[in-house]
């Protein structure tokens, strides 16, 4: 099972079923009712390998989660001032071992679109400060739309460490 938490109307959802195939489980989480009823609708449309679960809910609240493999977050904690507070709240949801990947902009400075950076130097240090080991940078990518690189990491939350 895994959440994708700020979904949206599914992109990074899709793509995720396709890796975790026809036995995974998805929870796509977005706040905004208007992105959970186009994954309700594309799924109607074309429906993925995996099981996806469209929701409303929002990653500052507390969240009604089962026991995860992993969480996904695409574009999601540029927007989030406490980023180590959220991962560290979002790793009680994991099960020993289990997974934190994030598409984020290798971007230092803030822009309107992009509030709190988080280049992947500086989400290796939130990842330890969460009770994550050291994450891996698995792939980059010139964004379509803004030219701007993105970058894809997996940190695993430690079996030790922290609450």
């Amino acid at each position: 099972m895994w959440a994708d938490l700020g979904a949206g109307s599914g992109n990074f959802t899709w793509a995720l079923a396709e890796l975790i195939g026809a036995g995974g489980t998805i929870s796509a989480l977005d706040r905004d009712a208007r992105a959970v009823a186009s994954q309700q609708a594309r799924l109607r449309e074309s429906p993925p390998a995996a099981h996806i679960l469209p929701q409303q809910g929002n990653v500052l609240r507390p969240l009604d989660l089962p026991a995860l493999d992993g969480i996904l977050m695409a574009n999601l904690l540029h927007f989030i001032g406490d980023q180590a507070g959220l991962l560290l709240r979002l790793r009680k949801h994991l099960r020993p071992g289990g997974r934190v990947l994030v598409v984020e902009y290798e971007q230092f400075l803030p822009l309107p679109w992009i509030p709190h950076p988080l280049p992947f130097s500086r989400f290796t240090s939130v990842a330890a400060e969460s009770g994550f080991a050291a994450p891996i940078q698995v792939g980059t990518r010139r964004s379509p739309s803004s030219g701007q690189v993105l970058y894809a990491a997996v940190a695993v939350a430690s079996i030790s460490g922290l609450p």
